[in-house]
């Protein structure tokens, strides 16, 4: 199954996934299992995401990635159990056991958010930070 839309920076985002189906509560939400996801731009470097789980919604373009969700993009690579991405809003959060990698150090936190257009990070954490670096 692969889903594709873009938002108006011209950055298009696609979803691949094994499995497929109509959410029974909501039908233009999609349950998707086994899933692989790209956000791919003109101006920045790719973004790549994977997950045993994701929900698709048809009507704002959103999704949820859950389960063994990981990121990867530049040398840094997020590690959560849920990522939620806005294309029309160009906003990613990830949220709950949230680890950073990257090439000096390793970031625990509770929630971060990503631009999709500039890929900043912004860490919002009520606890401290733990930061573990090289």
């Amino acid at each position: 199954i692969e889903y594709v839309t873009s938002n108006k920076e011209g950055d298009v985002f696609k979803i691949f996934a094994q499995y497929g189906k109509t959410n029974i509560k909501n039908s233009s939400i999609l349950d998707l299992e086994n899933v692989d996801g790209v956000i791919t731009s003109n101006k920045r470097s790719d973004v790549y995401i994977k997950s045993d789980y994701a929900k698709y919604d048809n009507n704002d373009q959103s999704s949820l990635f859950y389960g063994n969700v990981k990121i990867n993009y530049e040398n840094k690579e997020i590690n959560c159990d849920n990522f939620n991405i806005n294309m029309k809003e160009n906003t990613a959060v990830a949220y709950k056991n949230v680890v950073v990698f990257d090439n000096k150090s390793i970031m625990n936190a509770e929630k971060i958010s990503l631009d999709i257009v500039t890929k900043d990070i912004s860490i919002n954490s009520e606890n401290k930070v733990k930061i573990l670096s090289n």
